[in-house]
């Protein structure tokens, strides 16, 4: 199978999750690695399978990253999966790291969703971890998001951490799972 893992980065995390997924994917394909700026819609015709990913900004995947989007052709022979990498919290721990990711975070997954519906592509799931932001974000953070001084001191150590060795497992692990169901 012939595999495209192409992302958009700007602080290099999303870019550390790309690796990953491409380094398990190469064990038993033909993985190829890309910035998602190096990748003409033409060439996705020769692909069987697209992992694209992206940051997320404004609560949604990055700008340039939705215009790639738009290029892709409707009803494609490639299946898709997503990944994106985000500064708030995972939401699989209180209510408000829930709402804060829902509220940050939250509308990734479903642009990659409504992407797929639209054009008629086969949607194989999406991937997602915090990663550090910033300087300019994390100041945005701390001042729009969590201004507590409290839950500061909790969050920033933790998010400057990421993605860590666990993150990039589980993408590994993500990216076996989407192969196995291609």
């Amino acid at each position: 199978m012939k595999i495209l893992v192409a992302y958009y980065s700007e602080t290099g995390n999303t870019r550390k999750v790309a690796e990953a997924i491409s380094e398990q994917a190469s064990i038993n394909h033909d993985a190829i690695l890309k910035k998602i700026q190096n990748v003409s819609p033409d060439e996705l015709k020769d692909y069987d399978l697209l992992f694209l990913g992206s940051t997320c900004h404004d609560a949604d995947l990055a700008r340039p990253f939705k215009q790639f989007l738009d290029t892709l052709p409707k009803r494609p022979r490639f299946k898709l999966a997503g990944f994106f990498t985000h500064a708030t919290y995972t939401p699989n721990h209180t209510t408000r790291r829930k709402e804060l990711f829902a509220q940050w975070a939250g509308k990734c997954a479903p642009t990659f969703e409504q992407l797929c519906q639209e054009k008629e592509i086969k949607f194989l799931g999406y991937f997602h971890c915090m990663g550090a932001p910033s300087k300019p974000i994390e100041a945005f953070i701390h001042q729009e998001i969590i201004p507590s001084d409290k839950e500061w001191k909790e969050y920033l150590p933790e998010v400057k951490t990421h993605p860590n060795s666990q993150d990039l497992e589980d993408a590994k692990h993500f990216a076996l799972k989407v192969i196995s169901k291609y």
